[in-house]
């Protein structure tokens, strides 16, 4: 499936009084991942919003192996799961610099058409795009 590889440095603000990146920031870098990743499809989430869809996290989990630290150069692989339906699922993994595992992760996103504030199906644009990295 469709991966993707972002490049994030640890911000002073984003760790603790230990150097440490604050464990609730990683929700942050996980949506940066995703982020590029649909920017590489040729897409946006401020297109995608235009266009009558949003996209909210229902569900979200880490698992955290060692920590990042300030100044940090991270790489954030976004894994696309399978094909999405009404939902759509990421698998993601960061590494340090020196290649070391700091943090899996999932998320699951539903489409929601904002003209009616319900479930739809994954738009045909998206779908027909990722048959074509295929």
């Amino acid at each position: 499936m469709k991966k993707s590889f972002t490049k994030i440095r640890v911000r002073y603000g984003e760790t603790d009084q230990m150097g440490v990146v604050y464990y609730g920031n990683y929700a942050q870098y996980l949506e940066q991942g995703r982020t590029e990743w649909l920017r590489e499809l040729g897409f946006s989430y401020k297109w995608m919003e235009e266009h009558d869809i949003q996209l909210p996290v229902v569900n979200l989990n880490v698992d955290y192996k060692r920590p990042a630290r300030y100044d940090d150069l991270l790489t954030i692989t976004t894994i696309l799961k399978k094909i999405p339906t009404v939902k759509i699922e990421f698998q993601y993994e960061i590494h340090n610099e020196a290649n070391e595992l700091l943090v899996t992760a999932t998320t699951t996103l539903v489409f929601i058409d904002t003209q009616t504030n319900k479930l739809r199906k994954a738009p045909d644009y998206l779908l027909k795009r990722l048959k074509k990295e295929d």
